[in-house]
């Protein structure tokens, strides 16, 4: 993790393309990092107790005002006490599941399509973009961000960061990794050419809070793509899921675990034997598990991202669906240009 890098843009001896261009793009500051708690404009101060070349491996980040002090270990930088991450389970299930939702490391292009699809970012406009993936998981989407060619910043409140970075290493320091939470970024404002947070809104104590708050770190014509669990009529057809979500919200995560397990077990046969089927593979929408049958997974994957998800469902303390429209005029009532949204999906301009 290039902390150097991050915290002195101007003064690096690292003089690759890509941070020469976000030099260019800063010219009026150093660094991009800031204290999330008093939101100043002056540098972090960086203590170095371990590092190899130009990684700080191990160290701590301080602020010059509130004196408030961030750890770097594991090369990455955490803003984030311990008893603030109310997402254990997210943590372990990325832990756990890590490499399956990974095109390149499971054989797959699920998930570039999604990315491409919700985001309408196009591979000739991602390439060379400074982007932040707010939310980031085991690093999903920022391995397909990385992959063709953007510099990224993974955000993530859990200790599903520590995923994220084994699971993108391969990029040659075109990701790094960041432990904090979406409502106290610890970057400066008009920084990223694109930001996007997918999957992740409703699964905030204020999703509000989050929609309105992720575009001020945009500069200029940056872009923005939101992607939630939609709220419609339909959801009433999970009637299942719901009512055991009254009680797994408040279950432990190895409880939750079990739960899922059983269900997987004793439903994914039928959601298999139906998936193939047209119009009587509906049934499997009103069963209690996430079931998924892509072709482009094999059996045993699918058993795996079934559970996954079905985990997914079942262990978040929060889901707070949001109406696509809604989530479209706050951008709007912010100022955003170009504001475009359908069911779970925004994409927006920042003016």
């Amino acid at each position: 993790m290039c902390w150097k890098h991050l915290l002195h843009l101007r003064e690096s001896r690292n003089k690759s393309d890509i941070w020469r261009r976000i030099n260019s793009l800063n010219k009026n500051t150093a660094d991009i990092l800031v204290c999330p708690k008093c939101q100043n404009d002056k540098a972090l101060e960086l203590a170095i107790d371990e590092e190899r070349g130009e990684d700080v491996i191990a160290g701590t980040l301080a602020c010059q005002d509130c004196e408030n002090e961030y750890p770097i270990t594991n090369g990455i930088a955490r803003f984030v006490a311990v008893n603030d991450d109310y997402c254990e389970n997210f943590g372990f299930q990325w832990q756990k599941w890590k490499d399956i939702q990974i095109d390149r490391l499971s054989g797959h292009s699920l998930s570039e399509k999604r990315f491409l699809g919700d985001s309408g970012w196009s591979p000739e406009w991602i390439k060379n973009k400074l982007i932040l993936d707010g939310g980031c998981g085991a690093g999903r989407f920022s391995d397909v961000v990385a992959g063709h060619g953007a510099h990224v910043i993974a955000c993530d409140l859990s200790s599903a960061i520590d995923a994220c970075r084994e699971t993108t290493l391969i990029h040659d320091g075109r990701v790094d990794c960041i432990q904090a939470s979406l409502f106290e970024l610890p970057f400066r404002q008009g920084t990223f050419d694109g930001v996007f947070c997918m999957g992740v809104i409703q699964h905030t104590p204020d999703p509000a809070m989050v929609i309105q708050s992720l575009p001020r770190h945009l500069k200029t014509g940056g872009k923005l793509a939101y992607n939630f669990y939609e709220k419609s009529i339909f959801c009433w057809g999970q009637f299942i899921k719901y009512g055991l979500r009254l009680f797994t919200r408040y279950m432990s995560v190895e409880s939750t675990l079990r739960l899922s397990h059983f269900l997987v077990k004793l439903l994914f046969p039928i959601t298999y034997f139906l998936a193939p089927i047209p119009k009587i593979r509906i049934l499997n929408f009103f069963l209690p598990i996430c079931a998924s049958h892509s072709s482009e997974l094999n059996k045993d994957q699918q058993l795996t991202w079934t559970l996954l998800d079905t985990f997914d469902w079942y262990g978040p303390r929060y889901e707070k669906r949001q109406r696509h429209w809604k989530v479209a005029q706050m951008l709007e009532a912010q100022g955003m240009i170009e504001v475009e949204s359908r069911s779970g999906i925004v994409q927006a301009i920042q003016k």
